[in-house]
């Protein structure tokens, strides 16, 4: 493709209007890519080597149920009005309907139980990620609506999720590895998204001889541990950081990039940010996880393994 000639996929099909069935399931399949009819049989994509694939996946499908298809792939220079095109894929209607939703969810998340907020909530967030799939042309809706997710999720965790600490204001010192191994760490019991993925990165990367205390309240933490993630806490959320990402920074861990992505995984969930991908199948795992395990060391390890798959992708994904 040519960098300052943007490139657009045309498909153009015919297929016998006794296959009814076949040619909803391709129309779906094209709707689902976020492609636009220009006119009957004709339908427009923004050029992508995987875009590409998907169309001629359908091209190949419609020759194999007896119809014609043509793929093409052309550029600005060889299409006239080409100004307009990127209109045709306006998906500010979609956002707008998603903000109202979003809307309509926060009024009512008070008086929700906390399952059924959970199941809206992640709903609210798969439908997000659908839009941006097939968002080619993002603009100030997509921004409104990350804001407006990263607000429902902070209410979620103010309704269910209590005794979050406040933020403290300064610098996080550097430390040694070293000289934190084999030591007791205390933390809130029935743990949360940021709770065991801390303890996760404690036990992973800092202490492989750590031993954890899950306490009923803050209060009941002796003098020789050290707290994570509560008031007064030697390690806890610091300014705009939630205590995974501050014991990363604590311990030098911050330039590793598949921990900086766990980070922001954990981040969104804690106290919002912008969504991550991922997100919406974590927070549904460790729901179903925290049902299911008897206690917090039970859930952290049956956790365990989840984030080393997550950490293992992200530095995958890096490479």
């Amino acid at each position: 493709m040519v960098d300052d000639d943007r490139r657009w996929l045309i498909l153009v099909m015919s297929l016998s209007g006794r296959a009814g069935s076949a040619r909803m399931r391709i129309w779906r399949a094209l709707r689902s890519l976020g492609a636009t009819a220009l006119r009957d049989g004709v339908y427009l994509l923004p050029a992508s080597p995987g875009r590409y694939q998907a169309l001629q996946h359908q091209a190949d499908a419609i020759q194999a149920l007896g119809g014609k298809s043509l793929l093409l792939e052309v550029g600005d220079a060889s299409m006239e009005t080409t100004e307009v095109l990127p209109a045709l894929f306006d998906r500010n209607s979609d956002y707008q309907e998603l903000l109202e939703a979003v809307a309509h969810w926060q009024k009512e998340c008070p008086s929700l139980e906390e399952r059924d907020a959970q199941r809206r909530l992640l709903q609210l967030q798969r439908r997000f990620q659908a839009i941006v799939e097939i968002d080619f042309f993002p603009g100030a809706a997509r921004e409104q609506a990350v804001m407006a997710l990263a607000d429902a999720e902070a209410t979620y965790n103010r309704s269910f999720v209590p005794d979050e600490p406040k933020a403290n204001r300064g610098e996080i010192p550097r430390l040694e590895c070293s000289e934190f191994r084999g030591r007791l760490w205390a933390t809130r019991r029935h743990l949360w998204v940021d709770r065991v993925a801390s303890a996760w990165l404690i036990q992973r990367f800092i202490d492989p001889e750590a031993r954890f205390l899950w306490m009923e309240s803050p209060e009941q933490c002796p003098a020789e541990a050290l707290g994570f993630d509560f008031d007064g806490a030697a390690f806890t959320h610091v300014d705009d950081k939630v205590t995974f990402e501050v014991l990363m920074a604590s311990f030098t861990l911050d330039g590793d990039t598949a921990l900086v992505r766990l980070g922001e995984l954990v981040h969104y969930l804690d106290v919002g940010g912008a969504p991550v991908p991922e997100a919406a199948g974590f927070k549904l795992m460790l729901s179903g996880a925290r049902e299911r395990c008897p206690d917090d060391d039970t859930l952290l390890a049956h956790v365990g393994p989840v984030l080393d798959d997550l950490y293992q992708a992200y530095g995958s994904a890096d490479g």
